[in-house]
């Protein structure tokens, strides 16, 4: 697979993931920036402060620290670690 084959599948996965996160409320946009990894860029829209920039490498989904959410073929699972991480108090 290519360099722009790889990228283009990351950001897909990213996508699917920013899908999947709106069941749970949460805003998500996938950023592409010239040569850098792209991301996605998750905002709980209750509390701003709680945000996360989530990457895709390997076929897994990553924090912004470099520990891994989940794999890519388990968008759910992802999606409800991330959720639960960006929760407000009020919301558990």
């Amino acid at each position: 697979m290519q360099a722009t084959d790889t990228q283009t599948q990351d950001t897909a996965d990213l996508e699917r993931l920013g899908a999947e996160l709106a069941a749970y409320g949460l805003q998500a946009n996938v950023r592409t920036l010239g040569d850098r990894l792209p991301y996605l860029d998750v905002i709980n829209p209750q509390a701003c402060s709680l945000a996360e920039k989530v990457y895709v490498q390997g076929g897994s989904y990553w924090w912004s620290w470099a520990e891994r959410i989940a794999g890519c073929d388990d968008v759910a699972t992802a999606a409800a670690n991330l959720a639960r991480v960006l929760r407000t108090a009020d919301s558990e």
